[in-house]
């Protein structure tokens, strides 16, 4: 319980911890991994999780909520329904009315994550109106598309340069600079600038 103090908001640990004891979960906390914030799987009928270790405590709980749903869901049904589906949304949504407070999360992220909770999807960050209020709270600072001018030259973490373009509904058409081919480019992708 201690070494959820680090990670999550005070008054969020005892329900968190209770729930982990509850299901008997393993819990591991990870350095950062670029595909995911976290997970959850089922070795031997042992319960595992594992949540990145850099998530500000909002994110974090938010994430570890996420995957505490996904193992009380298997728990209860196995592998007989879908992993984001209407049994883990309602969940999921259960187990997030306990923290909608302002004792634990800013109004700014109280309201967007509202909203959100009206019908969760797979990720946070498909969400980007919370996904972008989260960032706010992020100990490392980064630069992200939605930051930077259109017609900016940027790289992105794999070396590619690309000219960023208008946005179209959610994404941003960009060019990569080298094969002159269209992308669609999540606003919350970060980049580096390059001129």
């Amino acid at each position: 319980m201690d070494a959820l103090k680090v990670f999550l908001p005070a008054t969020s640990v005892k329900r968190i911890h209770d729930w982990i004891k509850e299901l008997d979960v393993q819990l591991k906390i990870t350095n950062p991994r670029s595909t995911k914030l976290g997970d959850f799987k089922v070795v031997k009928n042992t319960l595992f999780i594992s949540i990145n270790n850099d998530l500000n405590p909002y994110s974090f709980l938010i994430t570890l909520t996420h995957e505490l749903a996904h193992a009380f869901v298997y728990v209860k049904y196995k592998k007989e329904v879908f992993p984001h589906g209407i049994r883990w949304q309602e969940t999921f949504k259960s187990m997030m009315l306990n923290f909608l407070s302002p004792a634990i999360f800013p109004d700014d992220v109280l309201k967007a994550l509202s909203i959100y909770l009206k019908k969760p999807k797979a990720s946070i960050c498909t969400d980007v109106n919370l996904a972008t209020i989260l960032k706010k709270y992020d100990n490392k600072k980064s630069l992200t598309i939605m930051d930077i001018k259109e017609g900016s030259i940027f790289s992105i973490s794999n070396g590619k340069i690309f000219k960023k373009g208008k946005q179209l509904r959610k994404r941003y058409k960009c060019i990569e600079c080298t094969s002159n081919k269209e992308y669609l480019v999540h606003p919350l992708t970060e980049v580096i600038l390059v001129k």
